[in-house]
């Protein structure tokens, strides 16, 4: 994928100051991300085939995995013409905790709130018919938060609005606070 963008339009992260509030935007399941071990743990631990119903929903398991990964182009471009967005992750390989650690300048620290959002069952069934630890499925999963942007928060009402209006529900799930750079950490 190639793709041009003015200078003055790019959004770098190097604005991210303490203060800012994370957004984060919700995923429709695991996208693009993590597939080894979902199908280790799906099929190898659990023994699930693709056309087995899916625990606990009522869709087969190569329904739940095949999902549609959501586009984010169109909220977040209203976004940008709409705040001041400080900073923007993509929430694919490395989960929140690589992501989201690549868009913070030196001096600051993202502190995601673990119990902000409730994540998806299909990350649920995956941690426990494998055993995976909390900190492993925020690494390599999304999560159910697809797309990170930090903003200021004055911004966040007006920032929640626009993302409302695509039809999804914009999640408080950090913020950013002074500290020794580029690590994000986890509360409940």
């Amino acid at each position: 994928m190639v793709g041009w963008v003015a200078r003055r339009s790019l959004v770098t992260g190097e604005r991210v100051r303490p203060g800012d509030v994370l957004l984060g935007l919700p995923s429709t399941g695991l996208h693009t991300n993590g597939y080894t071990l979902a199908r280790k743990v799906l099929f190898k631990d659990m023994g699930l085939h693709p056309r087995d119903p899916f625990p606990g929903l009522k869709r087969t398991v190569g329904e739940v995995l095949l999902t549609v990964h959501r586009s984010y182009l169109r909220p977040v471009r209203k976004l940008l013409s709409a705040v001041r967005v400080h900073g923007m992750a993509h929430i694919t390989g490395g989960g929140l905790v690589d992501n989201v650690a690549r868009i913070l300048p030196p001096g600051t620290e993202a502190v995601i709130e673990k119990g902000a959002w409730r994540p998806p069952r299909v990350f649920r069934v995956i941690q426990e018919g494998g055993a995976v630890t909390e900190q492993e499925m925020f690494r390599v999963f999304n999560m159910g938060i697809g797309f990170v942007v930090a903003v200021r928060p004055a911004e966040v009402p007006k920032a929640r609005h626009v993302i409302s209006s695509f039809g999804m529900r914009p999640v408080m799930v950090g913020r950013i606070v002074a500290g020794s750079g580029r690590r994000v950490s986890f509360t409940d």
